[in-house]
């Protein structure tokens, strides 16, 4: 669930008349495209605008083999980002999303027997920052799901530290996992120095099982079973880092929900992420199942675990 974005994508500094790529993005769609391609069956709760934009939206999420049943169509703005990539795939972005449709999601668009059945429902700290709204309905999700994955997501540009902070604690006795990234949001939002830190204070204020994210160096594991280190897998080719993370998410949260143990889906999420950096856009390449299995086969150190 989340806020769904259209992406112009430019090779070039923004400029006029600068050739650019239209696309469909947002962390939300990202992550369902990922879970999606790594075998679960999966809808998408988001706000579109009820006119042709939106139905071209719809057709997209279809295309990426994601359910539109729990779509909402209302009169309103299509939020929209502006993203340039240089050749090592560092991006700059310029937002218009204010006031958008998508932040118009509400409590009443959750409808409790679709989530409180749902193997897993995965919400991030963008949709709690864009409105009070779409707010109280991550927190109405949370405390309707059998496993609540929350990726704090925290973008200075949307909400401060403290309120950040301050969801994050909210959320954490009431998730099956969370998945903040290291240095960058367990510094500012855990005022932790390490990952282990982290993982460990986010099990102390209640959450199951913790995957701290660390960038091109791995993910550190922590459950009530496992803590384990996993390495990151290279990327064959870097060409836009966009949706890195919510690939990792996707993938992780839909191998568990499938029955794969946290340290197999994990690997997976890894080589997810290192592959969809190939494509341009958050959803420019979804790389399939057997895609990722086989990257995470030959990129990760010793392979996978021996039970995958």
């Amino acid at each position: 669930m989340g806020e769904i974005l259209l992406e112009v994508a430019t090779d070039a500094p923004f400029g006029h008349g600068v050739p650019a790529q239209l696309g469909i993005s947002g962390d939300a769609l990202n992550v369902a495209a990922s879970a999606a391609a790594a075998g679960a069956r999966v809808g998408l709760l988001s706000v579109l605008p009820d006119d042709d934009l939106g139905q071209a939206i719809a057709a997209r999420i279809r295309e990426l083999g994601i359910s539109t049943e729990l779509l909402k169509f209302r009169t309103g703005q299509q939020g929209v980002y502006l993203v340039h990539c240089d050749p090592d795939g560092q991006r700059e972005f310029s937002y218009a999303r204010s006031g958008s449709v998508g932040s118009t999601l509400s409590p009443e668009d959750i409808d409790p027997a679709v989530f409180s059945a749902a193997g897993a429902v995965i919400a991030g700290g963008i949709a709690c920052a864009i409105s009070a709204s779409s707010r109280a309905a991550v927190l109405k999700a949370a405390a309707l799901s059998r496993r609540f994955v929350f990726d704090p997501n925290f973008r200075p540009r949307l909400t401060s530290v403290e309120d950040a902070t301050a969801v994050l604690a909210d959320l954490a006795p009431r998730t099956f996992l969370v998945t903040p990234s290291f240095p960058g949001e367990t510094s500012a939002l855990l005022a932790c120095s390490s990952p282990k830190e982290a993982a460990a204070k986010l099990r102390r204020l209640g959450a199951a099982t913790v995957a701290v994210t660390c960038g091109a160096e791995g993910i550190q594991l922590e459950g009530e079973q496992d803590s384990v280190w996993i390495d990151s897998i290279p990327a064959p080719s870097v060409v836009d880092q966009t949706g890195a993370g919510d690939a990792f998410v996707g993938t992780l949260t839909a191998r568990m929900v499938l029955g794969d143990s946290l340290p197999v889906a994990a690997r997976f999420g890894a080589a997810a992420a290192s592959l969809v950096v190939g494509g341009k856009g958050g959803t420019g390449f979804i790389p399939t199942f057997e895609q990722t299995r086989a990257h995470a086969s030959t990129g990760a150190k010793g392979g996978l675990p021996s039970h995958a």
